[in-house]
């Protein structure tokens, strides 16, 4: 079952969603400051992933020379298969397409950061 960024806080607790991705996986799209770039991946590790980018572990890296270090979406499955099934899904899509799902569960495209950093 895929539990997107717009179930978060109500639908299920932090320790729910540490259990899933201990098993699971999680898609995520990230952007920059100016929300003009657009990066989908996967992970099974959504803070240390994200916590990658932020820093530019590797500064070669597409993240690092567009400066994409604001998470915008995510969606946490149960299994780290349905994630990379969404993660193609996603990358096969149009940019406004992509924009209309973050829009949806972030309106103001704030950064979710926040919400994550303690799981």
């Amino acid at each position: 079952m895929a539990r997107d960024s717009s179930d978060w806080p109500s639908a299920f607790t932090q320790n729910d969603v540490k259990k899933e991705m201990e098993r699971g996986g999680v898609t995520y799209i990230m952007t920059n400051y100016n929300n003009t770039v657009l990066y989908t991946g996967v992970t099974s590790d959504i803070v240390s992933r994200v916590m990658e980018h932020k820093t530019k572990a590797d500064p070669y890296s597409f993240t690092a020379k567009y400066n994409v270090n604001k998470l915008v979406y995510f969606q946490v499955f149960s299994s780290i298969e349905e994630a990379i099934d969404k993660e193609k899904y996603i990358k096969g899509k149009s940019r406004k397409w992509k924009m209309d799902l973050i829009s949806k569960d972030n309106p103001e495209w704030k950064d979710l950061w926040e919400e994550i950093k303690e799981w």
